[in-house]
């Protein structure tokens, strides 16, 4: 039956060529130190190939090898070795230490690269540097890990949207985000959340467990992502997933973890008597009589209303202790991987459990993943990779918005106000649901069940010739669920309302590519790759939405006297071919070159093709004559490249088109409405960037430096452009404006100690953006009144009435007039700043001693502003009296002649707290933050082996422990909605929270 098999995929990946197999020899071998200490775990491979296989705990390993093959030997910490197999059956290998990741291999896109010899910009984490964060998605664990990469979270909430951005932003209505590609399956990276959470929006890479990752390529440049064309604009992140090895034995690791969260810092609001006395300021500088004052004696009636009591009868409640908890936190991981002759598999099973610090927020994921390789013949591989995962969620309305804001509940809610009124009945108060209400009845559940997979053959047609096809998909069925009782302000003014909605999203890929590599004549290496894809991408999504029940038992939708429903579809498809060509004369002079072209259904027939190209020059000098004998210097190299990439992302699936839509009543018969204006003339949104770099090694490369300098210029942006209502349409899609970014991004890698018992690693980073709007024929709107998309300006600018000071005379605000007309108008809004840091990067120290291990990681952000609503809403000047809390800075304001402040005087009048928006709200959002520590001890081998265990370590994980920041609120690192065009927006969105766990990892 294998024979038959065999036979069969030989004929369908070659045309039914007969290839004849060379003769095969089990080759032994002993891999050990330079001490003579045998090395467990040493990958050995057969250079070109996929075979290999790992070196067992006394450093012995067996292949089949065939003559004339080489070995490629590596292992962490040691300089990788080569050697040519001969008519020997065994062989002895020494490796020699390395603080150098010179010789590491580096994932790049349709392939592999030794680090030593990239001519792109890329950057690979080892999942192991970040997988102690207790995070619910991988790309929050990159956070101030590389350089030129800004990863933040928009709330505290696990499972919630990430802001991810690989060399700024390049976009206005289509996608910033990067390309994402797991395995070789471009995975689906849009939440298909369609119930509200206020503007937040669930982040599907959340489904995937960061315990099943081996590593993380960043591909930042032209030359290093071009090869993904259409789609690479914004960056590729390239995450390859754990594999077993061959000829190893089967292992089992446990990764074990429990902990706590919490939230470290919460708003600071007034007490009752600080709002009485606050409010009753207020109605007297208003110039109303002090005897008709809000809060005095209850038995002073003023038309007939009692007072409210004196400031000093007010009491104090405190909702936000009752809407924040200590969350617990779970995290389980059990792998057994390994591997025969023939056949390496990881099977890999992984829990999680996560209750944010805001209650009625939970995140559990239970994962599976399956990754399974087998050689047929000495030349026919087959392999598959799995991930099988489901996050389910209980959510609550965050953000913006009284209707069912958890949050918004608790912290604008005027301290003073009862909870009950005095029949015993829940009080509700300024639009808010009562809060005690929504802890008990927050009713709103999702359900993620996600499959990414892949299949694929691949066969060595020649030495150095090699065929792969595979299969890809990413099947996502999203299913979400609220109901809202007639306790809550949504449900009691419909009598119970009902929602669920199921949307389903399935991305497949068809791929083949022909690799081929030759070295040639000693000094010459030669490699080419050609490949073409199909993409195809549907989409669907039923909702259904239920009012009148007749009581709250009953919640289905079924039970409802009034049902709604919709329904939506949508497709695209993608067609491909790619080519790269890359040569290297004596590993000194190497030069790169690729073209993708991509056709999309998303534009009409006359520009549904894309071509986007690359080159790119590298110049290794450390080999030059001149630098041979300079042995301070270990490796010095010089790289350039330039490329076209494009994006297509975010728009709709028919945007050049016009379309008709149904549904529409005419006199209760049936008809058809236009719903969008057609542009045939819609183009592929372009990217130009030219990227310099610099590699620098000294001192045998313990100290590592890599500078990049680059310029991104996109161009025939894809923008939705408002139209004039006479034309009957809201907008239309165009091609419509440039956006230019240019930074500095700068590595350090050194080994500060490294003796037989200690050793203290430290890496930094740190990078710089410039961003600007060079063309924008109109100006866009972002959320909440102060940002705008604005010709010359950065992305996430904010424009508002600038406060220059307050009257230390009369405590009157006074703003700058801009235009110099002598009125304040909306014409005086003017630029204070965006949401965009002027530089990001972080700081990572790692010291072990003997069986002990520390590391502290920090990561810093400066120069970026954020928009404190909180503050806008809470310093309201006693204009919202019993409809929004007050915070403390309030006691701050102007009260008496002479009085130093900028907090204006307490007045409804005028423009001290009612005009908007003002710069006084728009902060400083720079930040230092201790991102984690981890202390860990590895006990010692000769006490584990008496038990049959390999290996086992205990550890300590903090996270978010420190904070330095001069921003008003708990946390800067928060955005109030998903929205793309608004950033850096605080309004009623939980801080992230501090962590600790207690984990133990062990390997039998």
């Amino acid at each position: 039956m294998q024979k038959l098999l065999t036979v069969w995929i030989v004929w369908l990946f070659t045309g039914g060529w007969l290839l004849a197999q060379s003769v095969s020899t089990r080759l032994s071998g002993v891999i050990r130190a330079e001490n003579g200490e045998a090395l467990p775990g040493a990958n050995v491979v057969v250079k070109g190939q996929n075979k290999g296989t790992s070196s067992d705990a006394n450093g012995r390993f067996t292949l089949d090898t065939r003559p004339g093959q080489t070995l490629v030997i590596s292992a962490i910490g040691y300089q990788t070795t080569e050697t040519t197999v001969d008519n020997r059956t065994d062989v002895n290998v020494t490796l020699r230490e390395s603080s150098s990741q010179l010789n590491e291999v580096v994932v790049v896109g349709y392939g592999t690269q030794d680090r030593k010899n990239l001519v792109g910009a890329v950057t690979q984490i080892n999942a192991d540097q970040i997988k102690n964060r207790p995070v619910a998605s991988f790309e929050q664990q990159l956070q101030g890990q590389v350089a030129g990469v800004q990863v933040s979270a928009n709330t505290g909430v696990p499972g919630d949207g990430i802001y991810f951005r690989i060399r700024g932003n390049t976009s206005i209505n289509a996608s910033n985000d990067p390309l994402y590609v797991v395995d070789r399956v471009f995975i689906n990276n849009q939440s298909l959340q369609k119930i509200t959470t206020q503007g937040q929006a669930n982040n599907p890479l959340a489904d995937i467990n960061p315990a099943d990752i081996e590593s993380i390529s960043i591909l930042k440049d032209a030359e290093a992502t071009a090869i993904y064309g259409a789609r690479a604009a914004n960056g590729v992140v390239v995450i390859t997933t754990k594999r077993g090895a061959y000829n190893s034995k089967t292992k089992v690791s446990l990764n074990a973890s429990v902990g706590q969260a919490w939230a470290p810092k919460l708003w600071d609001l007034v007490t009752g008597p600080e709002h009485a006395t606050i409010i009753n300021e207020a109605w007297v500088n208003d110039g109303k009589p002090f005897e008709t004052r809000p809060f005095r004696p209850k038995d002073q009636l003023v038309n007939g209303v009692a007072g409210r009591g004196l400031p000093d009868e007010q009491p104090t409640y405190d909702r936000l202790g009752d809407i924040f908890r200590t969350g617990a936190l779970q995290n389980y991981d059990l792998a057994v991987s390994g591997g025969n002759q023939q056949t390496r598999f990881y099977l890999g099973g992984g829990y999680m459990s996560q209750q944010a610090t805001l209650r009625t927020n939970d995140f559990q994921r239970a994962s599976f993943k399956l990754n399974l390789d087998h050689e047929l013949t000495n030349r026919i591989r087959v392999g598959t990779s799995n991930i099988f995962s489901q996050s389910n969620r209980t959510n609550a309305r965050v953000g913006d918005g009284p209707q069912g804001g958890i949050l918004q509940a608790a912290l604008h809610t005027p301290t003073y106000l009862p909870k009950f009124n005095a029949d015993g009945s829940y009080a509700k108060w300024a639009g808010f649901d009562n809060l005690d209400v929504l802890i008990n009845n927050t009713d709103m559940q999702s359900i993620s069940t996600r499959y990414i997979g892949n299949l694929y053959g691949e066969i060595d047609i020649i030495d150095g010739l090699k065929f792969r096809s595979s299969w890809s998909l990413d099947y996502n069925i999203y299913d979400e669920y609220e109901y809202w009782n007639t306790l809550t302000n949504r449900g009691s003014a419909s009598r119970g309302l009902a929602t669920s909605s199921i949307s389903k999203n399935t991305v497949w890929i068809n791929e083949q590519t022909l690799t081929y590599r030759r070295t040639f004549g000693g000094n010459h290496s030669f490699g080419a790759l050609l490949g073409n894809s199909v993409q195809g991408n549907l989409s669907t999504q039923t909702q259904a939405q239920g009012t009148n029940f007749p009581s709250d038992a009953f919640k289905q939708i079924s039970s409802a006297s009034v049902t709604t429903s919709t329904s939506s579809r949508t497709r695209n498809n993608l067609a491909s071919f790619f080519g790269r060509i890359d040569y290297n004369f004596a590993r000194k002079y190497f030069i790169e070159a690729s073209l993708r072209a991509d056709a999309s259904s998303r534009f009409g027939t006359n520009n549904q093709w894309g071509y986007f190209p690359s080159a790119g020059l590298a110049w290794q000098i450390k080999q030059e004559n001149f630098l041979q004998n300079v042995t301070f210097v270990s490796d010095l190299k010089l790289r350039a490249s330039v490329g076209w990439t494009g994006n297509q992302n975010g728009i709709n699936d028919f945007a050049p088109r016009g379309l008709w839509g149904g549904g529409y009543n005419y006199q209760d018969n049936p008809g058809t409405f236009p719903v969008q204006l057609a542009n045939p003339d819609l183009k592929w949104e372009t990217t130009r960037q030219v990227n310099v770099g610099l590699n620098v090694g000294l001192l045998n490369n313990r100290i590592g430096l890599e500078v990049n300098a680059y310029s991104k210029y996109t161009y025939d942006l894809l923008l939705q452009v408002p139209l004039a209502q006479s034309s009957g349409f809201a907008s239309i899609y165009r091609n419509d404006g440039e956006i230019s970014n240019r930074g500095l991004e700068f590595s350090l890698n050194t080994v500060n100690i490294e003796s037989r018992g200690l050793t203290w690693n430290t890496t930094f980073n740190i990078a710089a953006n410039v961003n600007r709007i060079e063309k924008l024929s109109l100006p866009v709107d972002a959320n909440y009144a102060t940002q705008r998309l604005l010709q010359g300006y950065p992305y996430h600018a904010f424009f508002v009435y600038k406060q220059l000071s307050v009257n230390p005379e009369n405590g009157d605000a006074v703003y700058d007039d801009y235009n110099k007309d002598g009125i304040l108008t909306a014409a005086d809004r003017q630029y204070v700043g965006t949401a965009l840091p002027k530089f990001v990067g972080g700081l990572n120290n790692t010291l072990s001693y003997k069986g002990f291990d520390v590391s502290l990681f920090f990561n810093f952000s400066y120069g970026n502003k954020v928009n404190n609503n909180n503050r806008f809403f809470h310093e309201s000047g006693g204009t919202r009296d019993d409809r929004r809390a007050i915070n403390k800075n309030q006691l701050n304001r102007w009260q008496k002649p002479g009085d130093i402040t900028d907090v204006p005087r307490i007045t409804t009048q005028g423009n001290n707290y009612n005009l908007n928006p003002t710069s006084r709200f728009i902060e400083d959002g720079s930040f230092v933050r201790l991102n984690s520590l981890v202390i860990g001890y590895t006990i010692p081998k000769n006490l584990l082996r008496k038990v049959g265990i390999t290996s086992a370590r205990v550890y300590y994980n903090g996270s978010n422990l420190w904070l330095l920041s001069n921003y008003q609120g708990p946390d800067p690192e928060v955005n109030v909605t998903a929205n793309p065009t608004t950033q850096a927006h605080d309004l009623g969105t939980p801080p992230l929270p501090r962590t600790a766990q207690l984990g133990l990892n062990l390997t039998l």
